[in-house]
């Protein structure tokens, strides 16, 4: 895995495995959708994401990394933050 990656290339690698994890239609996520809502989360969904994400981009998450995450643009951001500083 690359130790950094464009905000485009994050955004199309989270949208991918979302679609195919959560079974959600790709036009659905939109950087204003509601995340939990688009894709109907629960709390074992979240530790999928965590996993979905550790394996991914290589990082920790804890629950608490999701505190203020409401749209996937918070998710993006989030994400970037942490591969890119």
């Amino acid at each position: 895995m690359e130790k950094t990656m464009t905000k485009e290339k994050i955004i199309e690698t989270i949208n991918e495995f979302l679609v195919e994890e959560f079974e959600v239609e790709a036009n659905l996520i939109t950087p204003d959708a509601n995340l939990k809502d688009t894709l109907d989360l629960d709390s074992l969904d979240y530790v999928d994401l965590v996993v979905i994400i550790e394996s991914n981009f290589g990082f920790k998450v804890t629950g608490e990394d999701f505190v203020g995450i409401e749209t996937f643009q918070h998710f993006y951001d989030f994400v970037n933050k942490r591969l890119n500083g």
